[in-house]
């Protein structure tokens, strides 16, 4: 399996900005290498286009999102288990985060190293109020790519080894901030 996601990572790679637009479209809901790969090494190559960069995976991977969505509406949990593997315990604890946290669910799986694909297409099954899956999903994905990108403008090739943790990191924040809107809302009542 590593040797079939590495040549399609050649694969994407050799195609350019095309690839890059490709692989984030797929990887929103098929098992393909994830397009931080290709984002990163576009980013460290031209560094005065990595906001364009960002922006086509976003676009794209929203569009994929939507996609994802589409199969899981009309293909329902037949075609999660066929994808998936039968992996039911993942689809329920998809739910219970969907359940609990609604549309946020989606925001931070499009946003962290959370497989977003398995989000999209239970989005789909679950039936999801779709406007607010899209305005999650290119929210999610589009604060994901440009931290990249913007990190990678301005520490270049010293801090691509640390870009998952900055990622990481942005993630607790953002939790922290939720966390305190909600205590400040229900400290109000």
């Amino acid at each position: 399996m590593h040797e079939i996601l590495s040549q399609m990572n050649i694969l994407f790679q050799s195609l350019g900005l095309q690839g890059l637009a490709l692989n984030s479209f797929i990887e929103s809901f098929f098992l393909v290498p994830p397009p931080d790969f290709l984002l990163i090494t576009m980013d460290l190559a031209r560094p005065e286009k990595a906001l364009y960069y960002a922006l086509i995976c976003t676009i794209f991977s929203a569009l994929g999102g939507v996609v994802g969505y589409l199969i899981g509406f009309w293909g329902g949990r037949p075609v999660f288990n066929f994808i998936f593997r039968n992996k039911h315990e993942q689809f329920d604890n998809v739910e219970k985060l969907y359940n609990k946290y609604g549309t946020l669910a989606v925001f931070f799986s499009a946003f962290t190293p959370i497989p977003y694909k398995i989000f999209t297409i239970a989005s789909g099954i679950l039936n999801m109020n779709f406007p607010k899956f899209l305005i999650a999903s290119f929210f999610g994905r589009g604060l994901r790519f440009f931290i990249v990108s913007i990190v990678l403008m301005l520490f270049g090739e010293t801090i691509k080894e640390y870009i998952e943790w900055v990622i990481i990191g942005v993630t607790l924040l953002i939790i922290l901030f939720f966390v305190f809107l909600y205590k400040k809302r229900h400290s109000f009542k």
